[in-house]
């Protein structure tokens, strides 16, 4: 059942330049504490890299923080995103360990990448792209759609997935990820909660998605992220009917990637829907 009372401002889902977001760790904890948000996860794809200096932000603000990333993982070639949350913050752990090994992956496929947009003509782009990553990070498609609407190749981000970066397009680069199963226990083995991201954009057919949460839920998958900055009221519904089916707690995040996007703020989100437990309850 669903905490009495009024729900705490939770955001279990953003990202900073530490992988495809435009602020630094630390701003994104400064805006998170501006928005009024009381828990925070700071969850960037693939790498633990940004927490250290989001740790030091939250020292000297009225938030808590606790650990997060959001990891890419394969099932059945389809590409899914499962969140680690509140694991340990020892100097090694399985989690660490295949990040490092999902970080060889983005590495390459990056590099893969920026030879297509260069035999299209577009190396400045490829360039760019790269000019955009700090702190040593992986290149991701985020960047790449940036470089592309900065030198005017696509009016917009999503023109750039659109016409360039989607799956199937020219410069499109499949990347071979760890398993779902993996993945989860990574998360588990190291004392944090898996959470299946923003399930309702996979768009999965509904036996599709069961397949995916059986298997999620098998291998120790425990959480589901029905709350986004993405969803509408009934796709914030409908991915409150598959936790309840599957037993999941649930969890909010706006899925925040940069101050640019209006429509995606840090702890604008509506409450958890009535009669779910809250993945950070207990914490």
């Amino acid at each position: 059942m669903a905490e009495a009372g009024p729900q705490p401002r939770v955001d279990l889902h953003c990202h900073s330049t530490a992988s495809d977001g435009t602020l630094g760790p630390g701003e994104v904890l400064r805006r998170a504490a501006q928005q009024g948000v009381e828990l925070l996860a700071l969850t960037d794809h693939d790498t633990l890299n940004g927490l250290d200096e989001a740790r030091q932000a939250a020292e000297s603000l009225p938030l808590r923080l606790v650990n997060g990333v959001e990891v890419s993982a394969d099932f059945h070639g389809r590409v899914l995103h499962v969140l680690g949350l509140n694991f340990s913050s020892q100097a090694d752990h399985p989690l660490r360990e295949g990040l490092a090994h999902s970080d060889r992956l983005r590495r390459e496929r990056g590099l893969r990448i920026q030879e297509k947009l260069a035999r299209k003509g577009m190396a400045d782009a490829a360039e760019r792209a790269e000019q955009l990553c700090e702190n040593g990070q992986a290149l991701t498609r985020t960047h790449f759609a940036r470089a592309l609407v900065e030198l005017g190749y696509c009016p917009a981000m999503q023109a750039a997935f659109d016409r360039w970066l989607g799956q199937g397009k020219s410069c499109y680069q499949k990347a071979q990820w760890p398993l779902l199963e993996e993945v989860v226990r990574w998360i588990t083995a190291s004392g944090g909660v898996a959470v299946l991201a923003h399930p309702l954009r996979y768009r999965l057919t509904g036996a599709w998605l069961r397949r995916v949460l059986t298997a999620f839920c098998k291998a120790g998958g425990s959480g589901l992220e029905v709350v986004t900055g993405h969803y509408n009221p009934d796709q914030t519904r409908r991915s409150a009917q598959w936790a309840r089916e599957f037993e999941l707690m649930a969890s909010t995040g706006s899925d925040f990637h940069s101050p640019e996007n209006p429509h995606v703020e840090l702890g604008r989100l509506e409450p958890l829907p009535a009669g779910l437990r809250p993945v950070w309850a207990g914490w």
